[in-house]
């Protein structure tokens, strides 16, 4: 019997892909990454490339090449072109960036922000990066899809603030923004962080965010605000800074007037009308607690105790997740001595490292 001939095998098939190859859904998500003005220009690229961009599940208007000195009145023609010509479907993120803006040009930034709404925007950021304040509509916002809201150099009235009518959103972060409202409230949110925002000076803040997990409340200018009960809160960062109102004004000398009839302008200020804890009241439960003040405090401290506390006939205001409190300090002067008598009171004890 004759030998089989041995059958030769196919040649490799060589795929060769390149961007071009891919599908439009990958490519539009791509589109996204670029400021709006790069992405629209993509459209000479080649035919299939002519209507990408209505589609892309971002928007970035921002300058090009990620400039942030570009005012409003630069970009207003274009978004304005831009928005008429896209395609109405949903985005996945909008971001907005300008140096500065006139007084006729606020109703163009609030009108970009309502389409982003109604596209079902799902991450919102808008940055005003000037020294005025861009004021916003106060009106609510009404997104069943909204879940992280970054907004920095605005002003934030009373309806804004209410998100109750935002039920997905878990993430708000508000920087160098003035709020006039009295109250931030979502029953959604699970971290917030708030920086360098001034607040009505004769008013406290109030927010009522019962499923908060994360707080960060940094640098503000007003009184503190008053913090309701969070009882899911895992971790809370408080830095009192200058601009603290409840900061006794003689801080530095070390004598505290408190509420003499010859106190500061700080200590004589009229009560609100709370029995309970401003602060501590609404962040007892948080498993890791960092309070922070920068008067008198430098980054080299000299002196450090730890301080642990014991549940045996401990008082309800103190977690009980709580295990370590840490006093940092240069000295341990009247001022740390109160500290220590104050936490005392709660069955904390201190030792020297």
């Amino acid at each position: 019997m004759a030998p089989r001939k041995k059958r030769k095998s196919a040649p490799p098939v060589t795929v060769s892909t390149t961007v071009h190859d891919l599908p439009d859904s990958p490519l539009q998500h791509v589109l996204s990454f670029l400021p709006a003005q790069a992405a629209v220009r993509t459209c000479v690229l080649a035919r299939r490339w002519r209507h990408l961009w209505r589609s892309t599940t971002g928007l970035r208007i921002v300058g090009l090449d990620d400039e942030e000195n570009v005012p409003v009145q630069d970009l207003r023609k274009f978004v304005e072109h831009l928005l008429m010509l896209r395609e109405r479907t949903d985005l996945e993120s909008v971001e907005m960036k300008f140096h500065s803006f006139s007084d006729g040009e606020m109703p163009y930034v609030n009108l970009w922000i309502r389409f982003a709404v109604i596209c079902k925007v799902r991450v919102l950021t808008l940055h005003i990066l000037q020294n005025d304040y861009l004021p916003l509509d106060d009106l609510p916002l009404v997104s069943r899809h909204l879940k992280t809201l970054d907004l920095y150099g605005l002003i934030l009235e009373k309806s804004f603030l209410d998100f109750a009518s935002c039920p997905a959103l878990e993430n708000l972060k508000m920087d160098d923004c003035k709020i006039d409202g009295r109250k931030i409230s979502s029953c959604s949110l699970k971290h917030l962080g708030i920086t360098g925002c001034r607040y009505d000076l004769d008013c406290r803040l109030n927010i009522s965010t019962p499923g908060l997990v994360s707080l960060k409340l940094d640098c503000f200018v007003g009184k503190t605000p008053f913090l309701e009960n969070m009882a899911l809160l895992q971790t809370a960062c408080v830095n009192l800074g200058k601009g603290c109102k409840d900061v006794c004004l003689n801080y530095n000398s070390g004598v505290f007037c408190e509420a003499n009839k010859n106190g500061c302008g700080n200590c004589l200020s009229k009560n609100d009308g709370r029995s309970n804890s401003v602060l501590l009241g609404g962040i007892s439960s948080a498993k890791h607690l960092e309070l922070i003040s920068e008067l008198g405090k430098g980054p080299d401290h000299k002196v450090e105790m730890k301080g642990r506390y014991s549940p045996m006939e401990g008082p309800s205001a103190i977690s009980e997740h709580l295990n370590t409190v840490e006093v940092k300090c240069n000295m341990v002067d009247e001022k740390i001595l109160k500290v220590l008598k104050l936490l005392s009171a709660f069955n904390i004890r201190f030792g020297f490292l």
